[in-house]
């Protein structure tokens, strides 16, 4: 017995007697027939099919034992098992012992692929160019996000000038020696005399704020803790911040089983003397977020419930004590707060409009209401009040385009933009005459723009460097069908001189949720397969944002399928249209992308060379169950308390659809054990379920890093490592040659 099987054997040992577990090994014959179809009538692939990374002579895979565990759950008279239960108490002795045996396993196996080292290698160069994030102007100061190029973390900068002299107003990379705490947030003053800051520890989303002068670069005494996600909004006078805090379950734990409550912090004060503003008390599970209006006047609150429709109340600040009160809270569509001129509060709204629509509405009288910018024929993402102008981004046919208006509504202006890319920023008050924007795309590295608002110019500020030419590579736009007719658009990036012949090492992305658009984007770890001779393709799945709430709504809760027949349907294109075949594609996607590849992998095995599941949502019958957090996420994936959903949710969910006597492809699932927001057990049983009914050798890994969270502020060296064992176990599979 090896020294793997002795700790996997301890493993099983310690479970049985813990919970009267039984347990089995998974030992991997080198060769197998599967018989009979696959899903869909399709045949499956077996160990004697060609499978291009497969070695000669295929190994024996063993993995940890782990243990089953006779659960049962009865959902509306349908019994579910849950055998890998345990796996949810992340801090029991048993879990940690697993995960320590499955990096035993795959480890050695991700170091010792061939292509791992110039992966590596290349992935540190690549990532080793100056870069500056969007700035922020307060006061006499512009606040930024600069990294010279060698450092872990964005390091944040002030100036007094755009082209003057800056200087260091705190480095996350001097905090911790692994550089794993991270710059989560910052917000400065309306003055711009002092910056509240959020550092992340480990990857944690949640996050402890501190404030610190920009005068002297010293921190008050006071932090603000039991906080993620909701940012603060500073009073107009500077004399504090209003925030979203969570009860406390343990001291400096803060509870997200439970919803916050609106605060109101005064600067240089202990956390425990802050003032209760507002709390949800007929609505368990609405979560309160707050901004104050640029001049003070009102607070406006958010009650957030899910990613299509919300409610706001409104406070008015200027009578002390006042109760908040009712302004769009008939919950019939999302109301986004971007601004305000005088007692005119502008709002960018889907209500009448799936498109997107920017209304004003009296903070006096709620009804009386106007609209500003009108629902078009592109999806608006976004939108601010800048300068007197509302500046409105667009996405169109999955890139971004973004026009400048009139309070009145008249059209005023379109921002240049270089290319079809993807844009963010435009952040900015009602008296800014300037604001700032990044553009990129898949061979651009984010360059940041000025944007003169009244005369609609933009120049350029910062363009970066990369140690790579692009001159190689082109990106084109494709549609397709996707299963029901619908016209689905793709990117796909690849070389000028590529040959069509069916035979190229494909990477597909995908997405599809939460209304979020996959505009293009550069990405070192893109630049590196390209290099590496793969092509790279992106597909705008349904669930995102790209066409607007109907195209949201169209890849969500009950019609969640049209997301993945969205992605079986771009792999079935990228064969047909002669780019790649089965074999030779890999297919990756993160968080509700992970989710996205564990369906689809297990919906058409057959149909994919390999797989990257990433930080995946994969119980979807008990993923609710992790945090309220989670729980807000079923406006997209509903319930399994509610019967019909749970019918839609059982289809698909990749844990429950696992087959024993499936040959499913070479899988590489990654995850981290503090990730609180998609929690590890999500990947834990998946592996584990994957390991246990696999019946041909291709493998099934799982590589669990233990001080990063969802992937917000790793540190590059950790990107470059995860992206390096991701990237070279895909490249093995799918038989691309090692570089030079």
């Amino acid at each position: 017995m090896n020294q793997l099987q002795r700790l996997a054997s301890g493993l099983c040992a310690g479970l049985a007697l813990l919970a009267l577990g039984s347990c089995a090994t998974q030992l991997v014959p080198g060769e197998h027939t599967v018989p009979g179809p696959g899903p869909g009538g399709k045949p499956m692939r077996t160990a004697s099919d060609e499978a291009v990374g497969m070695p000669a002579v295929a190994h024996t895979q063993v993995y940890p034992l782990t243990a089953r565990i006779e659960v049962n759950d009865n959902y509306f008279g349908t019994k579910v098992a849950d055998p890998y239960r345990w796996m949810e108490n992340l801090d029991s002795p048993q879990v940690h012992q697993w995960v320590l045996a499955e990096n035993a396993v795959s480890q050695p196996q991700l170091a010792a692929l061939p292509q791992r080292a110039w992966l590596k290698r290349r992935l540190g160069e690549l990532w080793n160019y100056e870069r500056y994030e969007v700035p922020v102007h307060r006061g006499a100061h512009y606040f930024y996000l600069r990294n010279d190029g060698r450092q872990n973390q964005s390091v944040l900068f002030v100036a007094d000038s755009l082209e003057g002299s800056n200087r260091v107003l705190f480095d996350p990379n001097a905090v911790r020696e692994d550089a794993t705490v991270a710059l989560s947030d910052f917000e400065p003053s309306e003055q711009g005399d002092v910056v509240a800051y959020a550092i992340s520890d480990g990857g944690t989303d949640w996050q402890i704020w501190r404030f610190r002068r920009v005068a002297d670069g010293r921190d008050f005494p006071e932090e603000l803790r039991d906080t993620k996600f909701w940012g603060v909004s500073w009073a107009h006078d500077g004399s504090g911040v209003y925030y979203s805090r969570y009860p406390e379950v343990s001291v400096g734990k803060g509870d997200d089983a439970a919803r916050p409550a609106v605060y109101f912090h005064r600067l240089g004060t202990a956390q425990d003397a802050d003032r209760l503003v507002y709390a949800i008390r007929d609505q368990t599970t609405r979560i309160p977020q707050a901004r104050v209006t640029e001049d003070g006047r009102y607070l406006v609150i958010t009650q957030v419930e899910g990613t299509q429709k919300n409610g706001v109340m409104l406070m008015d600040l200027s009578h002390p004590g006042s109760p908040a009160q009712p302004l769009l809270m008939d919950w019939d569509a999302l109301y986004n707060f971007i601004g305000s001129q005088g007692d005119e509060l502008y709002f960018h709204t889907t209500q009448g409009a799936p498109l997107g629509r920017v209304m004003a509405v009296d903070a006096r009288e709620s009804m009386n209401r106007r609209a500003v910018v009108a629902e078009g024929h592109a999806a608006i993402e976004a939108a601010s009040y800048v300068g007197g102008r509302i500046l409105v981004q667009y996405v169109e046919n999955a890139h971004g385009v973004a026009r400048l208006y009139e309070s009145s509504g008249r059209l005023a202006g379109t921002v240049p933009l270089p290319g079809l890319g993807g844009i963010e920023g435009f952040r900015g008050q009602g008296k800014s005459r300037e604001t700032f924007f990044s553009y990129t795309d898949y061979l651009t590295p984010r360059r940041i723009y000025r944007l003169d608002v009244a005369a609609d110019q933009a120049t350029l500020w910062r363009e970066p460097h990369v140690p790579a030419s692009m001159e190689a590579f082109v990106t084109e736009q494709v549609f397709y069908t996707s299963k029901d007719g619908t016209r689905v658009p793709m990117y796909i990036t690849h070389r000028r001189d590529m040959a069509k012949n069916g035979d190229n090492p494909v990477l597909l992305y995908g997405y599809g949720g939460f209304n979020i658009s996959a505009t293009p984007a550069y990405r070192p770890q893109v630049q590196a397969w390209l290099e590496m001779g793969g092509i790279f393709a992106e597909a705008n799945l349904r669930g995102g944002g790209e066409y607007g709430e109907a195209w949201h709504e169209a890849g969500s809760v009950q019609n969640k399928q049209h997301v993945f027949d969205d992605f079986i349907a771009a792999a079935e294109y990228l064969s047909h249209e002669h780019y790649t075949r089965p074999a030779r594609l890999g297919i990756h996607g993160r968080s509700n992308g992970g989710l996205l590849v564990g369906a689809v992998l297990t919906q058409r095995p057959e149909l994919f060379g390999a797989a990257l599941p990433a930080v995946g949502v994969l119980d979807m019958l008990r993923y609710h169950t992790a945090s309220a957090n989670a729980r807000q996420w079923s406006s997209d994936y509903g319930l399994s308390e509610d019967p019909e959903q749970f019918r839609t949710l059982y289809a698909y969910s990749p844990v429950q659809n696992v087959k024993k006597g499936v040959c499913y492809p070479p899988t590489l699932i990654t995850t981290a054990d503090h990730d609180d927001r998609v929690v590890p057990w999500h990947s834990y049983k998946f592996a584990a379920a994957l390991q246990a009914a696999q019946v041909c050798s291709n493998p099934i890994l799982i590589r669990i890093e233990t001080r990063a969270g969802h992937g917000a502020g790793k540190p590059v060296w950790m990107q470059v490592d995860d992206y390096a064992d991701q990237l070279a176990f895909v490249a093995q599979w799918l038989g691309m040659p090692s570089p030079p």
